[in-house]
């Protein structure tokens, strides 16, 4: 992806259900692990808590650590190590490399075997600044150890402010608008009214009555302070999430590769977290699965972006969907192509499209035999300017890539491969002069995703209409003017059917208006806006389309039974299952391109954001 995206968090979750038998930092261990094969999913910050069994009164029942410097897991993960070497020592000092405002300083339990749930979050802001105080886990602290809760999690709410507002009407008083803060909050507080989770079933109604209200994606892991721990996934299982149970251990984490490394396990081992359900570990290690609520029966929407781009692809399904992508591609490339074979360059952009890549490969070598291709863009990973001239600092972006010369021949066609076009800043500032200097006659830019035509409100930062290059060539285009080289706003006939749109009662305003335009005029006004002045070459753009990506993911995500009382079934010997999920249909989160949001908060943010870009607001949707 050349538009660097922010995205959903990562979690990371081990309870020990029994003392491990082998020497050492077992959790501790485990939890880096899995952290650190999440690394893709945090930039911005990172924590860790760790909880003891039965802890003694006058001692501190967790440990928690958090940083959110330039280099925050490795920060966290230090902590970890350095709360062991202090727990050998039985000294309780304060590690004074750490101790800054970027990072908590360690603090030691007692001894590392009394150790029990170990809890940790990888940070991608969407709320708030890069500060420590905004990292998870969040805390509530309350002298019963059954209501002191922490909280990690990867989640995106439409309606916080709505939550924060019910929660005040409750006569609390919340210190914080943090998303993270107010749901570990709602939690303590129904935990709080309800009786003592001496049950499973008490501690999953609480979790249930805290989210009841809730609008938008989340995966979350917590623990109480009395040796609880619980995972739950949203009803619709926008966001991802995992778990792995054996005769030690139960672990969750965001992504199934992770656990599978961490533990050394096959694909099979480590099963889905059912969608609307929740995991609950008791104290003596049962473990059991119930609904958040036998009300709530929605349909699966896994985030399609996941299987794009976000999930690391050694996970087997996403590196076959990514293979079968490419693939799919081949004859729309070959018509906008319009050249022999022979006179024909593939290549993509690395490093995410890679996988993609080879199914594309893979379809061309079957079908045509002898191909051309080679990596013609090598991105600089290691560039950087500081360059205060805004013209020097246009003219240095250009070579964020460096380019392979000799591979292609003037006035070949080139086709290069991307897994998605979101803003086109950097394909149009960076990408195509670079590949111009190559000397081919066409360039043709294929994309495995569908155009990118909604906001999203759900985790990815995607949240400003008027940054999205599909929609500036929608305005382009309802204004007639093709005179508008930068995609700038006129006050023209787009403005008013924006307008008119709004003022409609249609739940999706901007579907009609995407309808008055064939797919060859909205991806040829989406060329001429990617195309920068000057360009040699002729530029074409080739995206996927809908009902083909949903041909090479719907089958693999459906092996994997989402949402059905098969899936989430626990190993027998691992605990009970409270109730079942139904079995219900499944459907690609695909609102980015489709407009088809699966929670009433999407469309909230939808016409939030349709209003935003007309009032030349650039704040977010939600």
């Amino acid at each position: 992806m050349t538009d660097e995206l922010k995205h959903e968090c990562g979690v990371a979750m081990v309870v020990l259900r029994r003392p491990p038998s082998s020497a050492g930092d077992y959790g501790g261990t485990k939890l880096s692990l899995l952290l650190e094969k999440q690394h893709n999913r945090g930039q911005d910050g990172a924590g860790a808590a760790i909880l003891a069994e039965n802890p003694e009164a006058g001692s501190a029942p967790y440990q928690i650590f958090k940083s959110a410097s330039a280099t925050p897991l490795a920060d966290v993960l230090g902590m970890i190590g350095k709360r062991r070497w202090c727990a050998r020592r039985g000294t309780r000092d304060e590690d004074p490399n750490v101790g800054s405002h970027d990072a908590s300083p360690v603090s030691c339990l007692t001894t590392v075997s009394s150790e029990k749930i170990f809890l940790g979050h990888l940070r991608y802001a969407t709320f708030g600044k890069n500060e420590v105080a905004f990292c998870h886990p969040f805390v509530h602290e309350a002298s019963e150890l059954e209501h002191t809760v922490l909280l990690a999690g990867n989640f995106n709410l439409t309606n916080a402010q709505e939550l924060f507002d019910d929660y005040r009407r409750k006569g609390e008083f919340p210190t914080s608008r943090a998303d993270g803060y107010l749901i570990t909050e709602l939690v303590a507080h129904e935990l709080g009214k309800g009786e003592r989770p001496a049950r499973p079933l008490s501690l999953a109604s609480a979790i249930a009555r805290a989210l009841k209200n809730a609008d938008g994606a989340w995966t979350l892991c917590g623990a109480t302070g009395d040796g609880w721990a619980f995972a739950t996934r949203d009803p619709h299982g926008i966001r991802p999430g995992w778990y792995y149970i054996d005769e030690n251990v139960v672990a969750v984490a965001s992504e199934r590769p992770a656990i599978q490394a961490a533990f050394d396990v096959p694909p099979e081992a480590v099963k889905e977290l059912p969608p609307g359900e929740v995991l609950v570990v008791s104290p003596d290690g049962e473990v059991q699965l119930t609904e958040l609520s036998p009300d709530i029966k929605a349909m699966p929407r896994p985030c399609v972006f996941e299987r794009i781009y976000f999930s690391r692809a050694n996970d087997a399904d996403i590196h076959r969907e990514r293979k079968a992508l490419g693939a799919a591609l081949l004859p729309s490339i070959l018509s906008a192509a319009d050249a022999p074979m022979d006179r024909i360059f593939f290549s993509y952009i690395p490093n995410s499209a890679r996988i993609a890549f080879h199914g594309l490969l893979a379809r061309l070598f079957d079908e045509h035999g002898k191909i051309r291709f080679g990596e013609v863009a090598v991105k600089d990973a290691k560039f950087r300017t500081f360059i205060a001239d805004a013209a020097a600092r246009r003219e240095f972006y250009k070579h964020v890539y460096d380019v392979t010369y000799g591979l292609v021949k003037k006035d070949d066609t080139l086709v290069v491969l991307d897994d998605s076009i979101v803003r086109g800043n950097t394909m149009k500032n960076a990408i195509l002069p670079m590949l111009d200097r190559l000397g081919p006659k066409r360039i043709v830019i294929a994309s495995s995703a569908p155009s990118i035509r909604y906001p999203d409100c759900y985790g990815i930062d995607m949240s400003t209409l008027g940054e999205l290059v599909a929609f500036r060539a929608l305005v382009n285009l309802l204004d007639g003017e093709r005179g508008m080289g930068n995609g700038e706003r006129g006050m023209g006939n787009g403005e008013r059917e924006l307008r008119k749109a709004l003022k409609s009662n249609v739940l999706n305003p901007l579907a009609p208006l995407y309808d008055r335009f064939t797919e060859e005029q909205h991806t040829a006004e989406i060329a001429r806006l990617l195309t920068p002045p000057g360009l040699k070459a002729e530029v074409s753009v080739v995206y996927q389309t809908v009902e083909a990506l949903r041909r090479c993911i719907l089958p693999h995500s459906a092996n994997s039974q989402i949402g059905t009382s098969g899936s989430s079934s626990l190993p027998q010997a691992a605990g009970r299952r409270t109730s079942g999920s139904s079995s219900l249909p499944l459907s690609l989160g695909d609102w980015y391109f489709t407009g088809d949001y699966p929670t009433p908060g999407g469309y909230k943010v939808l016409r939030k954001a349709i209003f935003n870009y007309l009032e030349k607001n650039s704040e977010r949707s939600y």
